[in-house]
């Protein structure tokens, strides 16, 4: 199963939106979502460490689908990637970041591949209010 992880400049926040994703799964499968949160020092900010960390925890082998909710989030994640820190088969999406956290869980409770949850995801930006 693919495996999430909700990048959040504050803790509550991902924290939040991780519960929300994995509460609206409609009883499917338990998917792999981890918050990472805040700075190294628990205040507001991110940590590569702890996202990395988020990343080995979450991945099963099928890839891990990023959603970031910050400029500095995305760019953290870009470096992680690019020096090859977080797990073979991550990938950052370009995803809002509670519509496309829900979206990409669900998705990847009915057993969805990488692809599959990135463009789940992804969609939620044509998600319409009105």
């Amino acid at each position: 199963m693919v495996g999430i992880v909700l990048v959040s400049h504050s803790a509550s926040v991902a924290e939040a939106v991780a519960a929300l994703a994995a509460g609206l799964t409609g009883g499917g499968t338990d998917v792999p979502v981890v918050a990472a949160g805040g700075g190294p020092d628990g205040g507001l900010g991110t940590s590569s460490d702890l996202i990395a960390s988020a990343a080995r925890t979450v991945d099963q082998g099928t890839g891990v689908a990023v959603l970031a909710d910050l400029g500095s989030a995305v760019l953290t994640v870009k470096a992680l990637l690019a020096d090859d820190e977080l797990p073979a088969g991550s990938r950052l999406l370009d995803a809002p970041f509670l519509e496309g956290a829900v979206a990409a869980v669900v998705t990847a409770s009915t057993g969805a591949d990488l692809d599959a949850v990135a463009a789940a995801a992804e969609e939620a930006y044509t998600f319409r209010k009105l």
